[in-house]
C-alpha cells in the first residue's frame, strides 16, 4: 500500500519566544565528566592506569601511532577498549581501558547520535503497544511549516510504505540522515533528552535534525505523525513543541569557521548542537551487546526481538540488504565501519562482524564498535574519537580524514584484534548469539 494523500489542513507552528531561563536540570561540563564519571563501566581501569595500557600497546607498532601519542591533546584522541571474558556458562565479565580520559574535550558526535535515537524509537513503540502499532506499521509524517517536510511513501521498502523498521535499517546500514530525522520527529526533542537523563547519560543532548539547516526554534518543533495498520488509523500524534529550557553551554571547536562564504576568526559555537560523550556512547553499546554489564536503569526498554533486529542490521553489510537495497560502488562493505577497516573498499569476510555506529562531520571521526570473529571465537569492544582538522578551520572541507583519522581507526582496530588473537582465555566464548541470517 502506498499512501500519497495529504491532509487539507497542515499544522503550522511559528515560534517567536527565545528561551533564556535555566533548565530544570544541569548537565556537567565535559572536563568534570571526564574526571569523575557517575556511571562507571564494569571492571574499568583505575584513573592512575589511564593511558598506560595504550602507550604500551602503541609502542609495539613503531611509526604507526607515534603521531597519536604526540598529538593526543591537539587531536582530542579518546579511546575506550573493553576486554570480554566468559565463564563456563558463557556469562561475560569485562575490563575497560582508557586513553586520554583526563584530557577529553567536547567533540561533535555526528551520526553516532543516531544509535540512542534508534533505540529510543523502539522503546517508545513498546510504550505505545496498547495502540496496536509496531515497527512495521505505516508511519505517515505530515509537514509542519517551512523546512519541515512530510513523508508519505518509501519506495525502497518491501511494500512502498514508510515505517520505523525501515528507518532504523537505513540508519544502521548506511547512516541515513533523513531516516534519523524522521525518528527525531516521531520522538520529539523533549522525550529524547528526558529519557537520556533518566538513564543517567548525563552528557546526552539531542538538539537538532541532521543535514538540513534549521533554527533552534524550528528544531524544537516536531512534525505530526500518524500510524496506520491495514489502512486504518491506529494512532495520531500531533505536533510537539519542546518548552524545556536548557542551560547555557560553552562547547566549541576549532579556531575559525566559514559562514555565508566568509571566514570568522574565532572558535565555532557548538553549544546548541548535539552532544554525547564517548563514555556514554560506549555504555549504550555495551548495554545493547552485553545487557548484564549495565544496571537495568541505564538500558533502553526494548524487546529481545527488537534487540536482535538492531544487532542484525548493525552488523550487516549494505549489500546484504534487499529492502532497502544498496550498490557496492557507493556503499562498500566497510562504508560505515571505521574501526578495523578505515576507508577500505571491497568485500569483507563474513566471519568478521562489526556491530557499530560511527559518525563523521566537522573534521570529527567517532566510532563505537563490538568486533567478533566467529571463526576464531574472539570478541572485544572499542570506541574511539579523533579530531582531524590541522588548520583548525571548520566548514572549509579541508579535513585529514584520509591521512590521519581513518588510518588511526583502522590501525587501532588491527592492534586490538591482534592482541585478542594472542590473548589467552580460560573459556572459549560461545558467540552463536551474534550469528544472523542476513537478507539477500
Amino acid at each position: 500500500m502506498i499512501i500519497s494523500r495529504r491532509r487539507n489542513i497542515y499544522t503550522i507552528c511559528f515560534i517567536a519566544v527565545i528561551f533564556t531561563c535555566a533548565a530544570s536540570y544541569r548537565l556537567p561540563g565535559m572536563a568534570a565528566m571526564a574526571a569523575s564519571d557517575t556511571s562507571k563501566l564494569t571492571g574499568q581501569s583505575q584513573a592512575g592506569d589511564d593511558d598506560v595500557f595504550f602507550e604500551t600497546l602503541f609502542k609495539q607498532y613503531p611509526g604507526v601511532f607515534d603521531s597519536v601519542l604526540a598529538h593526543r591533546r591537539d587531536w582530542n584522541v579518546q579511546i575506550i577498549y573493553t576486554e570480554v571474558n566468559r565463564n563456563n556458562n558463557n556469562i561475560p565479565t569485562t575490563k575497560s581501558y582508557y586513553f586520554n580520559r583526563a584530557g577529553a574535550r567536547y567533540f561533535y558526535p555526528a551520526s553516532s547520535i543516531k544509535l540512542p535515537v534508534a533505540l529510543l524509537a523502539l522503546q517508545r513503540l513498546q510504550e505505545l503497544k496498547a495502540s496496536g502499532i509496531d515497527k512495521f506499521s505505516t508511519m505517515i509524517t505530515e509537514p509542519v511549516g517551512p523546512g519541515l517536510s512530510g513523508v508519505y511513501n518509501e519506495p525502497n521498502s518491501t511494500d512502498g510504505i514508510p515505517n520505523i523498521a525501515s528507518y532504523i535499517k537505513k540508519i544502521l546500514l548506511v547512516s541515513d540522515n533523513d531516516a534519523y530525522n524522521r525518528l527525531y520527529e516521531f520522538l520529539g526533542q523533549e522525550y529524547i533528552n528526558r529519557q537520556l537523563k533518566a538513564k543517567q547519560y548525563e552528557s546526552g543532548l539531542v538538539m537538532h535534525r541532521l543535514e538540513i539547516s534549521l533554527t533552534d526554534s524550528q528544531n524544537r518543533v516536531t512534525n505530526p505523525v500518524d500510524f496506520y495498520r491495514n489502512g486504518r488509523l491506529m494512532l495520531h500524534q500531533p505536533t510537539q513543541l519542546n518548552k524545556v529550557n536548557y542551560p547555557q553551554r560553552s562547547d566549541s571547536m576549532g579556531k575559525g569557521y566559514y559562514a555565508n562564504g566568509k571566514l570568522v576568526n574565532k572558535a565555532m559555537d557548538f553549544s546548541t548542537k548535539n552532544r554525547l560523550s564517548l563514555h556514554d556512547l560506549h555504555s549504550m553499546l555495551m548495554g545493547l551487546i552485553l545487557p548484564g554489564q549495565l544496571p537495568a536503569s541505564k538500558q533502553f526498554s526494548i524487546s529481545e526481538e527488537d534487540r536482535a533486529f538492531v544487532l542484525k542490521y548493525m552488523s550487516a553489510f549494505p549489500r546484504e540488504s534487499m529492502y532497502p537495497s544498496y550498490d557496492t560502488a557507493n556503499y562498500p562493505d566497510a562504508s560505515s565501519k571505521f574501526i578495523l577497516y578505515g576507508g577500505e573498499k571491497g568485500t569483507k569476510p563474513a566471519n568478521l562482524r562489526i556491530f557499530s555506529k560511527s559518525g563523521q562531520a566537522y573534521g570529527q571521526l567517532v566510532d563505537a564498535a563490538y568486533v567478533v570473529d566467529l571463526d576464531k571465537n574472539i570478541e572485544f569492544m572499542v570506541s574511539a574519537a579523533i579530531y582531524c582538522n590541522a588548520d583548525g578551520i571548520l566548514n572549509d572541507d579541508v579535513y585529514e580524514y584520509e591521512s590521519i583519522g581513518l588510518p588511526f581507526m583502522k590501525n587501532l582496530g588491527k592492534a586490538l584484534y591482534d592482541r585478542e588473537l594472542k590473548r589467552k582465555r580460560n573459556q572459549v566464548p560461545d558467540l552463536s548469539g551474534f550469528r544472523f541470517s542476513y537478507d539477500k
